[in-house]
């Protein structure tokens, strides 16, 4: 029996995928017979206890690459704020679909799933498309690592869709994220006693104030504009009466295609000094099409038809899977477009338009259709 969209994006919520710990297997199995069902050539990858990511292809024609598409099934956790819904119900009321990963991102997952399945039985002799269904998006893309890691499983794609949230508008790239933690240490001591210590907290203290006047010295990208640092947590000393002998700080830079992540770290190196050394937490690479590519142009196109949105160039706030797909795929271009609403990402009462989920399967369906030539 054939899944709408609006059904299988509600089955999909129904299962609990928070991450952590993620336990996206039943989900990721639920999908690959669907799948399988439909005559696509499925490989569910175990990806730790209870977890597990999704390879399915279908056609394939020499000469001419597939389409790729791909989501993560994992969902951040609930929040400390009560839900007025039950977030794994999947509810709708006043045509919304309520629940978490309602637009981040199981909507958009189930809609290119649905569309793909439709047009299975017509995609043998064609170029054919690729699904890469990940888990542990959300603690920075560490799924979609790992089937990169694992080499020579994903082949290249020739264009690549990114069903994140956008409201179904086509969006060209995101920034890149590097998450840094630079420790100080220090030698600890009585606090009656400091001057027996040295103090990593004031040595902290410098690297933030230090960080806070940091100049990437990087000329601005037309639309993701400029490269931005934050200092996000600070931690040091165990207790009030000792001079503290180590402490940290989680330093969050967002990055535009200008800027290579090494030598950003060489430069934080040697700017902040020896008294601090760094680790790197994420390393996310930003990803940019130059939307005067054609088929780009032909999304906005199919977009334009079918969501009714304008035209103008714009990249998402976020960071994607396509941060770790995009260079192992071999550099297609690269689009984000999905059902979800931005805003709505990771909130309380998450929900998305149910409207929305059927045109972004229509989306899908055109432009795998346009890919395949049927």
């Amino acid at each position: 029996m054939m899944h709408s969209s609006i059904e299988l994006a509600q089955e999909l919520i129904r299962f609990n995928t928070v991450n952590p710990p993620g336990a996206e297997r039943p989900c990721a199995e639920r999908l690959a017979g669907l799948l399988e069902g439909a005559g696509f050539a499925v490989e569910l990858i175990p990806f730790g206890e209870g977890r597990a990511q999704i390879l399915a292809r279908i056609g394939g024609k020499p000469g001419r690459l597939p389409l790729g598409l791909t989501g993560h099934l994992d969902t951040v956790p609930l929040g400390a704020r009560p839900w007025s819904a039950d977030p794994f119900a999947a509810d709708i009321a006043d045509g919304k679909l309520y629940g978490r990963g309602a637009s981040d991102m199981k909507s958009g997952v189930a809609a290119f799933v649905t569309a793909c399945i439709a047009l299975a039985d017509r995609l043998a002799r064609t170029p054919g498309v690729m699904m890469i269904i990940t888990a542990g998006e959300e603690t920075g893309c560490s799924g979609a690592e790992a089937l990169v890691g694992a080499n020579g499983t994903l082949g290249q794609v020739g264009a690549l869709v990114v069903a994140e949230p956008t409201g179904n508008k086509a969006l060209v790239g995101h920034k890149g994220a590097l998450w840094l933690e630079a420790e100080t240490k220090g030698v600890t001591a009585h606090g009656s006693m400091p001057e027996k210590g040295i103090n990593a907290v004031y040595k902290a203290a410098r690297a933030v104030a230090a960080l806070q006047e940091f100049d990437f010295n990087v000329a601005r990208h037309d639309v993701l504009g400029s490269p931005t640092i934050n200092v996000g947590t600070i931690q040091g000393g165990f207790n009030i009466n000792s001079v503290p002998d180590r402490a940290l700080i989680g330093i969050d830079i967002r990055t535009i295609p200008a800027q290579s992540h090494a030598q950003i770290r060489e430069q934080l190196t040697s700017y902040l000094g020896q008294d601090v050394t760094l680790r790197t937490l994420l390393d996310a690479k930003s990803v940019w099409t130059d939307p005067s590519d054609p088929w780009i142009g032909e999304v906005f196109q199919v977009a334009r038809n079918i969501e009714g949105v304008g035209n103008d160039v714009g990249a998402a706030p976020y960071f994607t899977d396509a941060s770790a797909l995009t260079p192992a795929l071999g550099f297609p271009p690269t689009i984000i477009i999905g059902p979800g609403e931005l805003a709505l990402a990771h909130q309380t009462d998450e929900y998305c338009l149910v409207s929305r989920i059927e045109r972004a399967a229509e989306i899908y369906s055109e432009i795998v259709r346009n890919w395949c030539g049927i």
